[in-house]
């Protein structure tokens, strides 16, 4: 690697510095496991290699059912959750039980190990409410991961506003309002936290969810999932109504049925969609064509990825979409896979000359990029060439640990000062090793 350096030489001049030696870290999550949601999980070892103590709240998932265990030094306490929510009553039921859980987690954490600062990874917008007791009366530091924009999202899965949508966008106020620092993935949830949060510049991080290149394992091509076909479209996501997988499976339909092409699409993750996104697939004749894995150990993951010839994005162009950094798209680039999606800020900000950009929402265009790509190999080398590039020198996670770090040392600062004093510089709250 260039720049930054490896995670783990970063990882081990954090242990030897320690920069929040002392501090004890509550993070919450509402909508995965650890360490299954990899940003988090990234995030977690690195507090704790700067010195923090680690306490994760999250739910429970397939594989990740014990409701404590210990890994890497990280200690991740999990509840159960409703099944996946769908519609207003679904998501009350999911909120409420997830608050309750949250909350009683932490009362025993706190008796247990203690923490002085917590970390609330969105959505939802509701865990403000288990960090401002603990902000009021014991003067917990409170600090807003902010994961998804919660108004456009609701917005993008339901097509309206309305009362609920202007709920989303109080809570949302009111998240901000409580947090004395706000974490953003990208540039454009900055402006957000900037704007319609009110922060101050100086108290607002971007933080990436970059992959971290050693925990992925480029894998031989694993001729099964081709299914016997001449090539291979990969997808990694949640199979959820706002992800765009029908318009996927329009443009394969275009591709294998209209076109004639000889092609296998592998989609890998779960999600409250999926049922009817299978019926989708055998009402469009495509069921031979379309594999489905379900969500998916890492194995398996890198397996597709190291197997396929061209990775794909379906989200609709809409303003949650425009505005919020996929992970997958930085996981294509880590693979070195060229990619086809429509055309979004952050998705084109992140992949620039790895991608090509469908206009938007049109499945035909998608199709006839698609198979441009499959047609001309040395085109996809090229663009999978420059994507390893951008996550190598500016994308990984190696490259996000000292915005994380100065997160925290800023949080830390405000409240010994009361607020006043200006925030670290870049590069002061740690330095990275030089390049190897």
């Amino acid at each position: 690697m260039t720049g930054a350096g490896s995670a783990s030489d970063i990882l081990a001049r954090l242990r030897e510095t320690r920069p929040l030696a002392g501090r004890k870290v509550l993070i919450l999550v509402e909508n995965l496991p650890l360490p299954f949601d990899r940003r988090v999980w990234h995030e977690s070892l690195t507090l704790h290699a700067a010195g923090a103590e680690v306490s994760v709240i999250c739910p429970t998932g397939k594989g990740y059912e014990r409701p404590y265990e210990e890994i890497e030094g990280i200690h991740i306490h999990r509840h159960p959750l409703p099944l996946d929510a769908r519609g207003a009553a679904g998501y009350l039921l999911e909120y409420s039980a997830a608050l309750w859980h949250q909350m009683r987690l932490a009362l025993r954490i706190r008796r247990e190990r203690g923490f002085d600062t917590i970390q609330a990874c969105n959505p939802p917008d509701l865990l403000f409410l288990v960090a401002l007791p603990f902000k009021w009366f014991h003067g917990t530091r409170f600090i807003f991961d902010h994961h998804d924009i919660n108004p456009e999202l609701y917005e993008a899965k339901f097509g309206k506003r309305g009362f609920f949508w202007k709920l989303m966008v109080w809570l949302e106020r009111r998240t901000f309002r409580a947090a004395q620092v706000v974490i953003s993935t990208n540039q454009s949830y900055r402006q957000i936290a900037l704007t319609r949060g009110g922060k101050a510049p100086e108290d607002v991080f971007v933080v990436r969810s970059g992959p971290n290149l050693e925990k992925l394992r480029l894998m031989p091509p694993d001729p099964k999932w081709r299914n016997g076909r001449a090539h291979m479209v990969g997808y990694v996501g949640v199979m959820g109504d706002q992800e765009g997988i029908d318009l996927l499976l329009e443009a394969a339909r275009e591709i294998v049925l209209d076109r004639g092409r000889d092609v296998q699409f592998v989609l890998v993750g779960g999600g409250p969609a999926m049922a009817e996104l299978k019926q989708m697939t055998a009402d469009l004749g495509l069921s031979d064509h379309v594999t489905f894995t379900g969500r998916a150990p890492d194995e398996e993951l890198f397996s597709v990825l190291s197997s396929a010839d061209v990775c794909v994005n379906p989200d609709r162009v809409n303003p949650m979409n425009d505005k919020s950094t996929m992970n997958k798209i930085l996981e294509y680039m880590a693979f070195s896979k060229p990619i086809v999606q429509f055309d979004v800020t952050e998705g084109r900000y992140s992949a620039q000359g790895a991608s090509l950009y469908a206009r938007p929402n049109d499945t035909s265009d998608m199709a006839g990029r698609i198979l441009s790509l499959i047609d001309d190999p040395e085109r996809c080398a090229e663009m999978g060439r420059i994507g390893r590039e951008r996550i190598e020198t500016e994308l990984s996670w190696a490259f996000q640990v000292e915005a994380l770090i100065a997160a925290y040392v800023r949080v830390m600062e405000k409240q010994a000062q009361g607020g006043t004093r200006a925030a670290p510089r870049p590069g002061s709250a740690v330095r990275p090793p030089p390049a190897r």
